[in-house]
């Protein structure tokens, strides 16, 4: 089987992703339709990912893109975790977004990536060229106004990642967390704590003591160091503010 390769930096040069061939289909793939119903993904950005012939694994904690590389390619989010940070001069970092199947993510206004992404689990993203994507926008409004939603989605949530940065306490960070993450009754957590830490502005000590605190409140309960269950969604939900 012959691989479809991508034009990279010198930076991409060292990362073990191997593209593959992926079928050229206009009609959205089972696992994609049902990634993206969760995610709200506009059906038109769904057919445009359906279609590309790219698809990318990723191992855990490898490099997708760096801070101040080309913004060449739109990723969907097929399988896995994705996060999106800067590491400060001094060696501290933030953590921007999560990103889990069905998200998209890459679409800058500018032709550089202002933040890094990397694979927190293995993760396989299907990729579009920017060019392409801003294309047919320019020429398809179902498409343009996709991107409109995605765009003011990306928006909304930067500004409530603000709020909880800049006043909520620590026990409202991490509920807040706990119920955009939640599933039903239960959490999944494919990031470590240090992760948690870097997303919501808190030490890793204040993250395991905040969850041990809500484990003893009766708000939570381990299952597993990376699986909790919810069992007092109301109090959660009082503490989320």
């Amino acid at each position: 089987m012959q691989h479809a390769t991508l034009e990279r930096s010198p930076a991409h040069q060292r990362r073990t992703a191997v593209l593959t061939p992926f079928p050229t289909i206009r009609a959205p793939q089972p696992a994609a339709t049902e990634a993206a119903a969760v995610a709200g993904l506009p059906t038109a950005l769904l057919d445009l990912f359906a279609g590309t012939e790219m698809t990318v694994p990723f191992e855990r904690n490898s490099e997708i893109y760096g801070e101040g590389e080309p913004t060449d390619y739109v990723h969907f989010v097929v399988s896995g975790t994705v996060r999106v940070c800067k590491l400060l001069d001094d060696g501290r970092r933030q953590i921007e977004a999560f990103h889990r199947p069905g998200a998209v993510f890459g679409l800058e206004i500018g032709t550089t990536h202002r933040f890094s992404a990397e694979a927190v689990t293995p993760v396989t993203l299907r990729l579009v060229r920017r060019s392409v994507v801003v294309a047919l926008a320019a020429r398809d409004p179902e498409i343009a106004q996709a991107l409109w939603t995605l765009a003011a989605g990306d928006l909304q949530r930067s500004q409530d990642h603000v709020l909880l940065l800049g006043r909520k306490t620590a026990q409202e960070r991490v509920a807040s967390f706990l119920g955009e993450l939640a599933s039903g009754e239960a959490v999944d957590l494919p990031m470590s704590r240090q992760d948690m830490a870097d997303y919501l502005g808190l030490t890793i000590e204040t993250v395991s003591r905040t969850l041990t605190q809500l484990e003893g409140n009766g708000i939570i309960a381990f299952r597993s160091p990376r699986r909790i269950v919810i069992r007092n969604r109301s109090a959660l939900r009082r503490l989320d503010g």
